[in-house]
């Protein structure tokens, strides 16, 4: 039989369908959502990031300021800046590229976001917000698995969830989203005892551990749905998950691809947190 391949780009392409439509109904009332990404040096995969959130932005018709910095920026000049977006009302969402550079503490740089915009959801308190169920701007990435869990028609009420790795990007929030759509959730990670036995329970399999190829089919009960959130690039320069697919195309019932799977889904949500953040700032029911 083998899997169902759950296409990222097909499912994005049908939300940003959704978001076109409700930046049309911001526009007649005069709103048009905002989204300032600021980047700190040169990283070459950063700036592909950022490239094609200011392309998304260009597409759906979303306010769009890109601050490059140069990379010996002090953290004082950056937080300086991200006070000036915090109180400028065309910009909804702040996003600051990470990972920053070695003499700028990324904790105080997410602390300084106001929480109204933080369209990343990595500030503590949009943290604590999702961690007790309190409406909140949610992290993209995790919001994005979510999403995508749901858009194939699996109901994830009353399942088993496993997720394989606790970053605070993505393991975390994900287990979080998980129990908050009512699966019972286990979070596996690198001092886990017999993870190869705990995944092999898990109905939805979520897998967040930036190691390429590292979860084979051993690892995954048949029929079951397998999200690879990692992106990994090979020596001969292909990119892979953290999932061994052609392995496990097999044995899953529903799978990811890299590239084409979660990817696209967390640039979608993050337009979508920026037409939320702009709803709110106007006082616009949600």
């Amino acid at each position: 039989m083998g899997a169902h391949i759950i296409d990222g780009k097909k499912i994005s392409e049908q939300i940003r369908g959704e978001w076109l439509e409700q930046i049309a109904e911001l526009k007649e009332k005069g709103i048009v959502p905002g989204l300032a990404v600021v980047l700190v040096g040169d990283d070459p995969a950063s700036k592909v990031y950022v490239g094609s959130k200011e392309k998304a932005c260009i597409q759906l018709g979303i306010y769009s300021e890109v601050h490059r910095l140069p990379g010996d920026t002090t953290e004082e000049a950056l937080l300086a800046l991200i006070g000036k977006l915090n109180n400028q009302d065309s910009i909804n969402g702040i996003l600051v590229q990470l990972p920053l550079p070695k003499h700028i503490n990324e904790k105080s740089v997410i602390d300084a976001i106001s929480v109204a915009k933080d369209v990343d959801g990595f500030h503590p308190e949009s943290v604590g917000n999702l961690t007790i169920g309190d409406d909140s701007l949610l992290p993209c990435t995790p919001a994005g698995v979510i999403e995508l869990i749901k858009r194939s028609g699996v109901d994830i009420a009353g399942k088993h969830a496993v997720v394989i790795g606790r970053s605070n990007i993505v393991g975390k929030p994900v287990a979080m989203l998980l129990l908050r759509e009512n699966a019972t959730v286990t979070v596996c990670h690198s001092r886990t005892a017999d993870m190869e036995g705990i995944a092999k329970q898990a109905d939805i399999l979520v897998v967040a551990i930036g190691k390429a190829k590292a979860i084979d089919s051993r690892y995954v009960k048949p029929g079951a749905v397998v999200i690879d959130v990692g992106i990994n690039r090979l020596p001969d320069g292909k990119l892979a998950g953290d999932v061994d697919y052609e392995d496990c195309l097999e044995t899953a019932g529903y799978i990811t691809p890299v590239p084409g799977g979660v990817g696209p889904m967390t640039i979608t949500l993050l337009m979508g947190n920026t037409i939320k953040a702009a709803k709110r700032a106007n006082g616009i029911g949600v």
